[in-house]
C-alpha cells in the first residue's frame, strides 16, 4: 500500500495491523456502522506477481519483491520482513516502473539490492495474487485509518489457495488505534489476528505446506535491547508461534498443532512470569495471565488424553495383549478426547478468545508497562538476575528429589520448564564463544532433567486417567522403573547445577 507515483522513493516505514476473516464476512465488514459514512474507493483488481532467485535468496533475508499491475501502471515494491504478528511495521521501497518485469534501477539502494548482487542469480517469478480490494479510509481517536478489504487468492504453478483479509495501515497517528478499532469490528464480525502476510502464503503454496503446524523458532534480539524490548519481542514470537498452530489445528484438527499451542500458551505465560519485576507496575500483565490460563484449560485436558491414546495405552497394550479392560478404556477415552476436542474448538470459535488474542497483541505493543522506567533497564542485566532466580527456584524446589509427592515434584517440573524457556528468551543476549559452548551444556543438561520429570508426570497423569476410566492399574510409586526414573532425573539436576551459568 501507499503506493506513489514517485521514482527512486525512500524507505517509509509501514505500520499496519493484519487480521484474517473468511468471505462472507468482508460484506459484513463493508456494512459494519464504523465503516459508514466514509469515502471508500470503488472495488479494485489488483494483479501482483512476486519474484526471487532460484535459491529464494530474497526470503531467506526477510525480503519481498514484488510488481503490482493497476490499470497500465506498474509498482514495484521491496519490503523488509515477510513475518511477523500484530504490527507489522516494516520498511518499504516503492518505485513506478515502465513494465511487469521488475527493473534492477528500481531496487536499487534498497535492502535487496546487496543480496541480488552476492545472488549474482536471475529472478524468476514464483506465484502471484489476484485481489479484490476495497478502502475505506476511517478516523479513530485522533488518527486516520485505511480499513483495507481484500478477497482474493495465490496463484502458482504448485497451485491456488484462496484467502480473505482485513489490513488497518496507519495513515497518521498513534498505533493505539488500530487495535481499537479492530476490536470494535471484532464485535460483529469474526476476526483473527493474522501472522501470515501475501508473500509468506505464496511461499507456503509454492512449499507444499498449507497451513501447517511448526515449532518454537529462536528469537532474533538487536544488539544493544533493553529489557522491554526483548519482552515484546519475546511476547510476540509466542504469539506468532500460537496463531499458526492454531490455525493448523483449525484446519486439520491434528494432535500436535494442539500441542504446539498448549507449548506456545505455556512459553508466553512463563515469560509473563519472567518479565514480572519488569511489568509488576502494570495489572493488565496478571489480568492476562490468569485469564489465559482459564480460558485454555481444556487444551490440557485434550492434550493429556492424546497422550494417552497415542503413547501409553499402545504401551500397556504390548504388554497385556489379552488384556480386555484396555480395549474398553481406550473407546471411553476416545469418546472423552472427542468431547475434549470439541471444548476447543468451541473456544477457539468463540468472540472472547479471538478478542483476548487482538487484546493482548495491543496490550504488547502499546501497553502501559513500555513507558516504566523498568522497561529500558539494560536487557543483559535484567536478563541475569531473571535467570539467576530462576535457577535458585529449581534448586530449592527439586532438593530431595527421589523423595518428593507427585504434586511437589510437578512444581520442581515447571521450575525447570520456566528455566529451560528464559534460557531460550534471552540467549541471543549472549552470543561470545564461551557464552555458546555453555549454552550447549546448560541445554543438554536442562533437556535431560525435563525428559525425566515429563516422563514421571506422564505416569502420573496415566495413573490418575486409568483410574477415572475403570482400567487396570499401572506401575505405582514404587514400581522399579518409577525409581529408576527419579534417580535419573536427581542425576540431570545435579549436573545441570555443576554447569556453569552462560549469563555470567
Amino acid at each position: 500500500m501507499s503506493e506513489t507515483d514517485s521514482h527512486a522513493v525512500a524507505a517509509p516505514r509501514e505500520i499496519e495491523l493484519k487480521l484474517d476473516c473468511a468471505g462472507p464476512d468482508l460484506t459484513a465488514l463493508a456494512a459494519h456502522p464504523r465503516l459508514q459514512g466514509a469515502e471508500s474507493s470503488e472495488p479494485e483488481l489488483l494483479v501482483t506477481s512476486y519474484y526471487d532467485t532460484p535459491n529464494q535468496d530474497l526470503r531467506a533475508a526477510g525480503l519481498t519483491l514484488r510488481v503490482r499491475a493497476r490499470g497500465d501502471r506498474y509498482i514495484q515494491t521491496v519490503k523488509a520482513g515477510s513475518g511477523g504478528v500484530g504490527l507489522f511495521d516494516r520498511a518499504e521501497w516503492e518505485t513506478e516502473i515502465a513494465g511487469e518485469s521488475p527493473d534492477p534501477a528500481a531496487w536499487a539502494e534498497t535492502a535487496a539490492e546487496k543480496v541480488l548482487r552476492k545472488a549474482d542469480a536471475p529472478l524468476e517469478k514464483l506465484f502471484s495474487t489476484v485481489i479484490t480490494r476495497r478502502v475505506i479510509p476511517v478516523e479513530q481517536g485522533a488518527s486516520r485509518i485505511l480499513v483495507t478489504l481484500d478477497e482474493g487468492r495465490v496463484e502458482s504453478q504448485a497451485g491456488d489457495a484462496p484467502f480473505c483479509e482485513l489490513e488497518l495501515e496507519l495513515a497518521g497517528g498513534e498505533p493505539a488505534d488500530l487495535f481499537a478499532l479492530a476490536q470494535a469490528l471484532a464485535e460483529t464480525v469474526p476476526l483473527r489476528l493474522s501472522a501470515t502476510a501475501k508473500s509468506a502464503r505464496g511461499y507456503a503454496l509454492v512449499d507444499g505446506t498449507g497451513p501447517s503446524v511448526v515449532k518454537a523458532e529462536p528469537i532474533e534480539l538487536p544488539k544493544g535491547a533493553r529489557a522491554g524490548d526483548v519482552f515484546r519481542l519475546v511476547a510476540l514470537a509466542c504469539l506468532r508461534h500460537l496463531r499458526l498452530n492454531e490455525t493448523a489445528f483449525l484446519a486439520s484438527h491434528a494432535p500436535e498443532a494442539l500441542h504446539q499451542m498448549r507449548v506456545s500458551l505455556r512459553r508466553l505465560r512463563s515469560a509473563l512470569s519472567l518479565f514480572a519485576p519488569m511489568l509488576e507496575a502494570d495489572p493488565r500483565a496478571v489480568s492476562f495471565s490468569d485469564e489465559i490460563k482459564r480460558v485454555t484449560e481444556p487444551f490440557g485436558h485434550a492434550r493429556n488424553l492424546d497422550v494417552f491414546l497415542g503413547h501409553t495405552l499402545p504401551n500397556l497394550a504390548k504388554e497385556r495383549p489379552d488384556d480386555a479392560d484396555l480395549t474398553a478404556v481406550r473407546e471411553l477415552a476416545e469418546a472423552e478426547r472427542a468431547e475434549a476436542y470439541d471444548a476447543v474448538l468451541a473456544i477457539l470459535e468463540s468472540p472472547q478468545w479471538r478478542g483476548l488474542i487482538i487484546d493482548f497483541a495491543g496490550w504488547v505493543e502499546v501497553g502501559a508497562w513500555a513507558a516504566q522506567d523498568a522497561a529500558a533497564e539494560d536487557g543483559p542485566a535484567f536478563a541475569a538476575r531473571v535467570l539467576d532466580h530462576a535457577r535458585e527456584r529449581l534448586k530449592k524446589r527439586g532438593r530431595g528429589l527421589k523423595k518428593l509427592d507427585p504434586h511437589t515434584r510437578h512444581r520442581a517440573r515447571i521450575a525447570a520448564k520456566k528455566l529451560r524457556y528464559g534460557a531460550e528468551f534471552f540467549a541471543e543476549l549472549y552470543t561470545k564463544k564461551k557464552a555458546r559452548r555453555r549454552q550447549d551444556k546448560f541445554g543438554a543438561a536442562l533437556s535431560d532433567l525435563q525428559d525425566h520429570l515429563g516422563t514421571l508426570n506422564d505416569l502420573e497423569t496415566a495413573r490418575s486417567m486409568i483410574e477415572s476410566l475403570g482400567g487396570p492399574p499401572v506401575p505405582g510409586p514404587d514400581d522399579e522403573s518409577t525409581r529408576d526414573l527419579l534417580t535419573a532425573a536427581a542425576e540431570a539436576r545435579a549436573e545441570l547445577l555443576d554447569v556453569k551459568p552462560f549469563w555470567r
